[in-house]
């Protein structure tokens, strides 16, 4: 088989790696949508299962080999000939069927795991190669623990797979031990020490026990190696593997002469997907795929952002699978990134004291951590604005109310110049509120409609309040918003009041 000595290839493990995560198991259905999944983002390599776990994991492997057409479908196996034989035996249906068997490689697993001796597991695992190639012409090997391992019995033990029959031969850095020079040193010292090692593809399978499995992945591959083995979103056991994402967009984003056939514009479906099929969240700050990887917060990035996009990202969120960046609206953002949104809104920004606004902005940054697209538009409605230019301002609130208190509301208003206070009770916050302004207005006023709507959800959530008051034989619809829920009653109500003074 001829391979195309830049091309990486892309052996995924979600399907089984990652689906050893607690509380990440699959059913068949679900493995073979993220299988699907998986061949439209262009993997080459499929890791299925390890058929000889379960009668559930072996009929994954089935299933998948039927339904996947263009990947390799791979099988896990010990180097135990029955694990083989079933491997084989879930692989018949695949188009590109290959078995993945391997044994301990370091002298910690020699010793505590198998209780044996390097010459004796150097000859299980010749042994294992050679049996699985009696089923399949692609055999890849691992030398677990390889991380640990000695160099040159691993040139040894890798020499002999190869001589064998193994078309690859995976490096796994099973327990995220290695930094990423000594794991690339690793890599170039088989490239130069073992003499057949041109017969077949050293592959990467990195750990992040120390959050370097991406790290080491790329130096395995700068030294020589060409296929990662690698999961979508990291998952995995203990703290994951190399994130598929992460090694495909570091090969994208830099010249190394390298490349890979991964469709990137993918990335962000499937990551949801893995994650809602797994039940694993994505952590916000996770590179590539997590919701923060390409939202500006800060009013600097922002202002930098909005002049040359390429001043705070190297990657385009197009390439991604998202239809642009997020310019996050917090507390922390500056004039420029407010112009942006009112802008995308349709706001004549050139008839706008943006001054103001950005002020007013600032109190309800303060109150709400981020500011969404209903917000503006309630901080910029005329209602909003105008109420507060003419007629009564509220001053102060204070409500006091809880179980085994009558809820009363003090309440400031400010009305040409002039601030009167009042204090009133009522059957509730915004009962006793409303009473305390009536109060002060001395006017008789009916209300005859109260909504309250959450804009988004959550209990930082800005409030919006209709109210409908009847003066003189006249409606007026007021309204307010504010996270404080007796504050966008009281808002409302007033604006109700203005309309008609």
């Amino acid at each position: 088989m001829i391979h195309d000595p830049n091309k990486v290839y892309i052996f995924d493990t979600t399907l089984r790696d990652g689906e050893q995560v607690p509380g990440c198991q699959l059913d068949t259905n679900q493995k073979i949508e993220i299988a699907k999944a998986l061949e439209l983002l262009g993997v080459d390599v499929i890791e299925a299962g390890f058929p000889i776990s379960s009668p559930g994991d072996f009929q994954s492997v089935v299933e998948l080999s039927k339904a996947i057409k263009n990947p390799t479908i791979c099988a896990l196996t010990r180097a135990i000939k029955g694990d083989i034989d079933v491997a084989a035996e879930s692989l018949q249906y695949a188009k590109y069927p290959r078995i993945h068997t391997g044994i301990g490689a370091s002298d910690m697993h020699i010793q505590y795991k198998f209780n044996s001796t390097r010459e004796k597991i150097l000859e299980r695992a010749v042994e294992a190669v050679k049996y699985a190639k009696k089923f399949v012409e692609d055999v890849e090997f691992y030398a677990e623990d390889a991380g640990r391992a000695d160099n040159a019995f691993l040139a040894q033990m890798i020499e002999a797979v190869i001589a064998a029959g193994a078309t690859v031969v995976n490096i796994p850095d099973t327990n995220g031990y290695c930094l990423p020079d000594q794991y690339g040193a690793k890599i170039l010292y088989l490239k130069e020490n073992v003499k057949n090692i041109h017969q077949a593809i050293i592959s990467v399978h990195c750990h992040n026990d120390l959050g370097v499995a991406t790290a080491n992945s790329i130096s395995g591959v700068l030294n020589g190696a060409r296929q990662i083995e690698c999961t979508i979103n990291g998952i995995g056991e203990r703290a994951g593997n190399t994130a598929l994402e992460e090694v495909s967009m570091i090969l994208k984003t830099h010249s190394l002469g390298l490349h890979t056939g991964i469709n990137s514009k993918h990335f962000t479906e499937i990551s949801g997907m893995v994650s809602r099929m797994m039940h694993m969240p994505v952590q916000p700050n996770k590179a590539i795929v997590g919701k923060n990887a390409f939202a500006h917060s800060s009013g600097i990035h922002q202002d930098g952002f909005l002049k040359h996009r390429e001043n705070y990202e190297i990657i385009n969120p197009e390439d991604v699978g998202l239809n642009s960046a997020d310019i996050i609206l917090t507390a922390r953002s500056g004039r420029h990134a407010l112009k942006h949104h009112l802008e995308r809104l349709d706001y004549d920004i050139e008839k706008i004291n943006i001054d103001d606004v950005y002020e007013r902005f600032l109190v309800l940054a303060d109150e709400k951590k981020d500011i969404t697209d209903d917000d503006l538009l309630f901080l910029m409605s005329d209602g909003e604005v105008e109420s507060y230019k003419n007629g009564y301002k509220l001053n102060l609130l204070q409500v006091v109310c809880g179980d085994q208190e009558k809820p009363t509301a003090t309440i400031k208003l400010q009305y040409e110049g002039v601030v009167k206070e009042a204090k009133a009770g009522g059957n509730g916050p915004v009962d006793a509120t409303i009473n305390a302004i009536v109060s002060i207005i001395d006017k008789d006023i009916t209300l005859k409609e109260f909504t309250i709507q959450a804009m988004h959800g959550g209990s930082d959530d800005v409030s919006k309040v209709n109210m409908k008051v009847d003066y003189e034989g006249k409606s007026f619809v007021g309204f307010g918003f504010s996270t404080d829920i007796v504050k966008a009653s009281a808002n409302a109500y007033l604006d109700a009041i203005n309309k008609f003074l």
